[in-house]
């Protein structure tokens, strides 16, 4: 592995996520494509994101896709929310210095829970990894 220098521009059409706090300040920078109703988030995979063995992270996979869904559970409510349940597979291996995408899709919306997936793939359209939440709708408390 090799020190960050720092990622490469993304691919046309994206453009650099606004950050939600210092967990994914330190993890990114990512990246938002917005294309009629389909978002899509990105990631270069740099150093800080592998593990020992010189690939991505299986937890920073986990944290770049509840990112994802997140966005895509907020381009459909308008709300922020909560994950209550997140289950992935890995399908292989995602090296550093990968551009790696995250097309997320909102199955369903019941009342507060919002059902979504998203598939992870590389540049070559191979699948790296599936991702599978429920999120919760957070309403806001009434002032007083």
């Amino acid at each position: 592995m090799t020190a960050d220098a720092g990622p490469k521009p993304p691919p046309p059409g994206f453009r650099v996520r606004p950050t939600r706090g210092k967990f994914s300040l330190h993890n990114g920078p990512s990246f938002l494509a917005e294309v009629d109703g389909d978002i899509r988030s990105g990631l270069w995979v740099l150093d800080r994101h592998c593990n020992g063995l010189g690939f991505m992270h299986g937890g920073m996979i986990c944290a770049f896709a509840d990112s994802a869904l997140a966005w895509a559970v907020w381009s459909v409510t308008r709300r922020s929310s909560v994950t209550i349940k997140l289950t992935l597979e890995f399908m292989d291996i995602v090296q550093e210095g990968t551009w790696l995408e995250a097309h997320p899709q909102v199955k369903g919306v019941d009342g507060d829970l919002v059902h979504v997936m998203c598939d992870m793939v590389r540049p070559d359209g191979s699948l790296a990894a599936r991702a599978d939440a429920v999120f919760r709708s957070l309403r806001r408390r009434a002032a007083g």
